[in-house]
């Protein structure tokens, strides 16, 4: 299991997050779609990078807006794999 990471550590990374926030032990960040269809493919994109790394962000679906939520449950916080999946989510949004 990757370490928690310190609060500076998060805090430096979130610079080069755009959107993304921290609220306690998790990352988040939303997205919104022009259509329930796009987001959903969005979701789809996210499920197969995530598969890929075995590690999951939550997602919660309302119609057009995405809100993915990052965090290592075993390590009770923000780890590296969080910031790396965070990374990929940025770069499927611009597909």
């Amino acid at each position: 299991m990757p370490p928690k990471l310190s609060d500076l550590e998060i805090q430096r990374a979130l610079g080069s997050l755009p959107g993304w926030a921290r609220r306690g032990e998790v990352l988040t960040k939303s997205y919104t779609f022009a259509t329930f269809a796009g987001g959903i493919d969005f979701v789809q994109r996210i499920a197969r990078a995530a598969d890929a790394v075995d590690h999951h962000p939550d997602i919660d679906i309302r119609y057009t807006k995405i809100v993915c939520t990052l965090s290592t449950h075993d390590a009770g916080g923000i780890t590296q794999n969080d910031l790396s999946l965070a990374s990929t989510i940025e770069t499927l949004a611009e597909k």
